[in-house]
């Protein structure tokens, strides 16, 4: 039970649970999170998300691989699978063709869509499935020990990089938009009320849009970086973080260290054909659909 707000007599008006509780399944919770890791924002934000686009919830399905930030598609209370590792996106692009009157959203994390699941986000972009994936960046493997991932910047320590790492890692906004979304945004967990605005439009937009969320992973990432815990690392994304639409492909580098900017916001919204949508063009075209 919780307090609504006094009145004008003095009395507080109470109520039972919180709005959002209808969209999380109470019988798994609490999470098997960290403190400070910034998964439960990422996930608020999506259930407010879905709450607010027209899409009634029997007709959205949530889709995520194996590890930390796959367990949000078992938190939320719609229609939900918890696929092998880096197989959510190829699961969601069957759903989708089987059914198209679903909203379908991949919700998972940067080594298991873009280490294991690479090849399958590169072509379901470049068909232009409907679908979303939204990812949320740490930088690391967090629930298997902090090891190096795709996405682990130039210099970063974690387990498997004790000296720093020396690979190139990948620019998520620059690679999906070179092949083929239709919708490409970065936020960090401190930017809510941006993130649940590119949310809702990427869950009404036609076509595949990606949206990478910069997230805090103090156990894993923060604390060998000097990061410091979750509350520090997001004083250094209000430090850091730079609103800037138009930015150039290279600028959406992130380096994590020193004065260089984490760039944010909303980088590409375009439209193209959708795979059914060509697919239904050509049948009509040769005559095999009137």
């Amino acid at each position: 039970m919780s307090a609504k707000g006094a009145g004008n007599e003095g009395k507080i008006e109470t109520v039972e649970g919180h709005p959002l509780d209808h969209i999380l399944r109470q019988d798994r919770l609490p999470h098997i999170w960290c403190p400070g890791c910034g998964l439960g924002s990422a996930m608020t934000c999506f259930a407010q998300a879905i709450e607010r686009v027209d899409i009634p919830l029997k007709k959205q399905v949530l889709l995520s691989g194996i590890g930390c930030t796959g367990r949000i598609a078992g938190y939320v209370n719609v229609d939900s699978y918890h696929t092998t590792h880096g197989r959510a996106i190829p699961f969601a692009t069957g759903l989708k063709i089987a059914n198209p009157e679903l909203c379908v959203t991949v919700f998972s994390g940067d080594g298991d869509l873009f280490a294991i699941g690479g090849n399958h986000f590169l072509h379901a972009a470049r068909r232009n499935v409907d679908i979303n994936v939204i990812c949320v960046n740490n930088f690391n493997y967090g629930m298997t020990g902090g090891q190096q991932g795709p996405t682990t910047p130039v210099e970063a320590k974690t387990t498997t990089t004790r000296y720093g790492s020396f690979e190139h890692p990948f620019n998520l906004p620059y690679l999906a938009a070179a092949i083929g979304a239709v919708y490409v945004s970065r936020w960090t967990t401190l930017h809510c009320r941006h993130l649940e605005k590119s949310m809702e439009k990427a869950l009404q937009k036609k076509g595949f849009t990606f949206i990478e969320i910069v997230s805090p992973c103090p156990t894993g990432f923060g604390r060998p970086n000097k990061l410091g815990e979750g509350l520090e690392e997001l004083r250094y994304y209000r430090e850091k973080s730079v609103i800037k639409n138009d930015a150039s492909w290279d600028e959406m580098d992130l380096h994590m260290r020193g004065e260089e900017p984490i760039v944010v916001g909303d980088f590409l919204d375009t439209e193209k054909p959708t795979y059914l949508e060509l697919e239904e063009q050509m049948l009509r075209k040769r005559g095999f659909m009137k």
